[in-house]
């Protein structure tokens, strides 16, 4: 088995408001895409990761990959526009020899081993497999989108929080089955990758992860994460990376 990551660190990260690049950020003294990095490198099934950087952070993120000899770091690639361009270069970016695709946010650091090989694992047998956890708060719908009703809307109804689940990355397919679906669907508007494999009518399978796989998008998260590193890097606190 063939596994080629992408690991995507294109965005600006807007919404941290920080004056360093999203991915460069320290978490515990550490860049918070050595995390992601590193616990890949060390899982057999990936066989090499292709970096999705953007020219403020490349020179940069190819210095960190140097000196921590992360050497199934294969490739940098620049982004695009959208988070689907950035995902349509590291593609074409992959080895020939690669049978699955992984692709996970270099924002979400804490995904560890044990989550990734799982859904690795599912995605060799099913084709498609992303990693999820089930919604813990009430979700209510609301008349109109959130950017329309931010400062107050009308409940539409609830939610049945049993059949929800926050979804998360990585995400897996086997590679002809996601070149399919971006060449189908791949200028459609989609919030994650497995969108296009349902718009194929393709089933996806959900493995679940951890609540520690959080997205750092906003400088609150920031603050999580940084608790989060510090918890797993304590004796006993199970970082996976060891």
């Amino acid at each position: 088995m063939y596994c080629s990551a992408i690991v995507l660190a294109a965005g600006c990260g807007a919404r941290l408001k920080s004056k360093t690049p999203k991915p460069l950020v320290k978490l515990n003294g550490l860049p918070v895409i050595l995390y992601s990095l590193k616990t890949l490198g060390e899982l057999p099934q990936v066989k090499e990761i292709i970096v999705v950087v953007n020219p403020s952070n490349k020179k940069e993120i190819t210095r960190i990959a140097k000196r921590y000899s992360l050497r199934k770091v294969k490739g940098f690639v620049l982004g695009g526009k959208a988070r689907q361009d950035s995902v349509r270069k590291g593609l074409a970016a992959v080895s020939n020899c690669a049978d699955f695709i992984l692709i996970h946010d270099a924002a979400r650091p804490f995904a560890d081993k044990k989550t990734i090989s799982g859904v690795i694992a599912k995605a060799k047998n099913c084709g498609a497999a992303i990693v999820g956890m089930p919604v813990k708060c009430t979700i209510k719908e609301a008349h109109g989108s959130w950017f329309m009703v931010h400062k107050g809307g009308l409940v539409k109804k609830t939610l049945d929080r049993n059949k929800l689940w926050e979804i998360q990355t990585p995400q897996v397919f086997n590679k002809d089955l996601i070149l399919a679906a971006f060449k189908r669907f791949g200028r459609e508007k989609v919030t994650d990758d497995a969108m296009l494999i349902e718009k194929l009518g393709k089933k996806v399978n959900i493995v679940q992860g951890s609540y520690n796989n959080i997205k750092i998008t906003t400088p609150e998260d920031l603050l999580i994460a940084e608790a989060i590193a510090r918890n797993l890097s304590h004796p006993g606190g199970g970082t996976g990376k060891k």
